[in-house]
C-alpha cells in the first residue's frame, strides 16, 4: 500500500462495516514519488509512528474523528503514554480502497472506483494545508504571489508567511500526484463533502500549528487522507509527521525536506529525469513514469544518514516533550543537519 509502511490486516472492511488493522512503520524513505530508496535511516519508522500517534490522540482531544485505534505495545493495543519504548505499529480502523482502473486513452475511471466502494471507502484525495510558501514549495510553480493574498510581485528566496491557511486537493492513487481545481476534487470525492474535507483539514492544520509553536517549532504546511464511512469524514494514514509535514526550527529545516534539498544539490541529474520521466509519460502508453526515468538514485552518505536519523528521532522527541530516543538535543540535531 506505501513503500514506508508495511500495511497489514486484522479483518476486513466491508460495504457497511470498517475493519481493523495496522501500519507497520519502517525506516525506509521516499522522496519526488520515487518509492522505496536505497538506504535507510534509523529510528525513522518509530519517530514517525510516535509522531503520528501523539497527532491523532491531539485531534482525539479536540473531537476530530479518526481511525486510530492505538499503538501496539508488546502485542497489546495502548495508548501512547503507556507504551514502553518508541512504537513501530499502529492499529486503525480499515475502510473500502477499491481498485482505482486507468486507461491509456480515458485516464483513471473514478466512476468505477466509487461504484465499487459503496458508502464506505478512501476518498482518493490528498488535501493539501499551507501557512506558509517555503523555498521548496511547490506552490511557488503554480501561481503567483498575489493569487494568496500576499503583496509581492515575484517570490523570493526565503520563505514567505501566509496571511490565511491555503487548501488544496490533489490525487492521491494516480501514479503521477497532480493538484486539482476544486470542481475536479468534487468529482473524485464521490459522496464525500470537498466543504467538509476542508474543513477538517484547516482543524487539523490549527491543531499541529498550536501544539508546533507551543514547543517551538514552526508548522509550514502539510496533508492529510480521509475516510468516508456512514456520512462522515475521518482522518485516515498518519498525520502531523516530518514525512507528511514540513517542520522548521530555529530557521531551519525539520522534516523529509532536508533529504529532498539534497538530493537536489548533490543528485541534480536524477532529479531532473524523475522531472522529465513525470512529464513524458502523458505522451506514453503507460502508468508508472519511473519506467522512463534514465536515471536511479545513489545512497545516501553515513554522515548524512546519521545526520537525518537524529532529526528524526530528536525532533519527535522535541515534539512529544518526551525522552524517547537516547540522540543529541534537537538543538544539535538541527546543527548537524547544517553541515550536510
Amino acid at each position: 500500500m506505501t513503500s514506508v509502511k508495511e500495511f497489514r490486516v486484522d479483518s476486513e472492511p466491508t460495504d457497511t462495516e470498517l475493519g481493523a488493522g495496522r501500519f507497520v512503520f519502517t525506516d525506509a524513505y521516499s522522496v519526488f514519488d520515487w518509492g522505496q530508496m536505497p538506504d535507510a535511516i534509523p529510528h525513522k519508522g518509530a519517530s514517525l509512528c510516535t509522531m503520528g500517534a501523539f497527532n491523532f490522540e491531539l485531534l482525539k482531544e479536540q473531537g476530530v474523528p479518526t481511525h486510530y485505534r492505538g499503538v501496539v505495545d508488546d502485542g497489546d493495543v495502548v495508548d501512547l503514554a503507556d507504551c514502553s519504548e518508541p512504537p513501530t505499529e499502529m492499529a486503525i480502523e480499515l475502510t473500502q480502497v477499491p481498485d482505482l482502473p486507468y486507461d491509456s486513452e480515458a485516464g483513471y475511471d473514478y466512476e468505477s472506483y466509487h461504484e465499487a466502494a459503496a458508502e464506505n471507502f478512501l476518498i482518493p484525495l490528498e488535501v493539501v494545508f499551507r501557512n506558509t510558501v517555503p523555498v521548496g514549495s511547490s506552490l511557488r510553480k503554480r501561481g503567483e504571489p498575489h493569487d494568496y493574498g500576499l503583496d509581492l510581485d515575484a517570490w523570493p528566496d526565503e520563505p514567505v508567511d501566509l496571511p490565511e491557511p491555503v487548501v488544496e486537493f490533489s490525487t492521491k492513487y494516480e501514479e503521477q500526484d497532480r493538484y486539482l481545481s476544486r470542481e475536479e476534487a468534487d468529482r473524485i470525492a464521490g459522496t464525500a463533502s470537498i466543504a467538509e474535507l476542508e474543513s477538517v483539514a484547516l482543524r487539523v492544520n490549527e491543531i499541529i500549528t498550536d501544539h508546533a509553536e507551543s514547543v517551538g517549532f514552526s508548522h509550514e504546511d502539510g496533508k492529510i487522507e480521509c475516510l468516508f464511512y456512514n456520512g462522515t469524514v475521518a482522518v485516515a494514514d498518519v498525520v502531523g509527521t516530518f514525512d507528511e509535514n514540513r517542520f522548521s526550527y530555529g530557521g531551519h529545516q525539520l522534516s523529509k525536506e532536508v533529504i529532498r534539498q539534497y538530493y537536489k544539490r548533490e543528485q541534480p541529474d536524477w532529479v531532473e529525469a524523475v522531472s522529465a520521466a513525470k512529464a513524458d509519460v502523458a505522451d506514453a502508453d503507460i502508468a508508472d513514469w519511473r519506467q522512463l526515468c534514465a536515471v536511479d538514485p545513489i545512497g545516501l552518505p553515513d554522515e548524512v544518514v546519521t545526520a537525518v536519523s537524529e532529526m528524526y528521532a530528536a525532533g519527535a522527541n522535541s515534539y512529544t516533550e518526551t525522552e524517547w530516543f537516547d540522540v543529541p538535543s534537537v538543538d544539535e540535531a538541527v546543527d548537524r543537519l547544517t553541515d550536510i
